[in-house]
């Protein structure tokens, strides 16, 4: 009998010991879950909170819009921002992407203007994520702009989301951004983008521009690991400044990991074509959904208003979403239809950005 009860103090101890080890496992999980992890690239959330507005009169399926803020282009932020939220009733949540030193001023912009009621959340884009896999080439300005690269990352930014909207700053949103949102995606497609030799932004391409719609135009087609792809070189290309996501795709099919390999093998072999366009965030997105993605409707992207004005005034109060991609912005001089830009342009309180116009004194 005293074997018996020894051998039930034993299991007893057993059985606890083995309760305690489990849960410090499990809280050493927790710990690891909510843990930065270097080599998935994980970029924590400022604060990790919404805007002061939790109780807006918005209500049902919520839907993520990722745009980035740059110090020097928060007015077109803010601008963007404001046509997306005032031309719809959506529940719009925003995920601004910016630096650490621009918070305090995006935060007073926000909060003091009639964005107060909109639903964001403010994350902080880390460039040391971006070492060894961009090239320092001084030529090239796009690789001093870490935040052009945060599209890659939209599964951190919004994790619980399974589906996302991606807004370069220079667009003005004419249209119910829940259309976007709305557009079907084919199965398997981890995203969708409007085509550039499409009808719509086919019309903007100013000439000489060259082949700036074809892969050839982005990529460097003798360099052998472009070789070995087996691309076409004369296959339209799709501009990702605005895009619909599916993350739950996205995440399945490692695109991020996809992209920071190409990122990585063209900082050591140089694979992007330097001829015609020089962006550096576009050549892996086109390599990553080389004829696996999905399409926008083109009136939700018309673009090119930034190299020239190519349209006619109805045809540009008829889109559903404007792109000033190019060099002339509508913040900026000699750019077109700077007027549907001001409609919406928020002046910052703090006073430190104004629009440049043409002639002395306009603002």
């Amino acid at each position: 009998l005293l074997c018996l009860s020894v051998n039930v103090i034993i299991l007893v101890l057993l059985a606890v010991a083995f309760l305690i080890i489990v849960q410090r496992n499990l809280l050493s999980l927790s710990d690891f879950l909510h843990t930065e992890k270097p080599d998935e690239g994980v970029i924590l959330p400022f604060e990790s909170e919404l805007s002061p507005d939790l109780h807006s009169a918005r209500t049902g399926e919520e839907i993520p819009v990722l745009i980035t803020a740059a110090e020097d282009r928060l007015g077109a932020v803010v601008a963007a921002m404001n046509s997306v939220y005032k031309n719809s009733k959506a529940n719009v949540v925003f995920t601004i992407v910016t630096l650490n030193d621009t918070v305090d001023h995006l935060k007073a912009w926000l909060s003091n203007t009639r964005l107060n009621n909109a639903k964001y959340k403010i994350v902080i884009f880390k460039p040391e994520l971006l070492s060894g896999k961009i090239s320092k080439d001084p030529q090239n300005l796009e690789a001093a702009k870490p935040l052009t690269f945060a599209r890659f990352y939209l599964p951190v930014y919004i994790p619980e989301a399974e589906k996302a909207i991606y807004l370069d700053d220079d667009v003005i949103v004419q249209g119910d951004i829940q259309e976007l949102y709305e557009t079907s995606l084919k199965p398997g497609h981890a995203a969708a983008f409007s085509d550039d030799c499409d009808s719509a932004s086919a019309k903007g391409i100013v000439r000489g521009a060259g082949n700036q719609n074809n892969y050839i135009g982005f990529l460097d087609f003798k360099k052998e690991a472009i070789k070995k792809l087996g691309m076409r070189a004369n296959t339209c290309s799709f501009n990702p400044g605005v895009f619909i996501a599916n993350l739950t795709e996205w995440k399945n099919q490692n695109i991020t990991r996809q992209l920071e390999h190409w990122m990585d093998l063209n900082a050591r072999e140089d694979l992007y074509s330097k001829t015609l366009a020089e962006s550096i965030t576009t050549p892996p997105l086109l390599i990553v959904f080389y004829k696996h993605h999905s399409s926008i409707d083109p009136m939700w992207h018309v673009r090119h208003l930034g190299a020239g004005n190519r349209y006619s005034s109805q045809f540009v109060k008829a889109a559903k979403l404007l792109h000033w991609n190019g060099h002339y912005k509508p913040w900026g001089r000699g750019s077109s239809f700077t007027d549907v830009w001001d409609k919406w342009f928020i002046p910052d309180p703090t006073g430190k950005f104004h629009p440049l116009r043409r002639h002395t004194g306009e603002r």
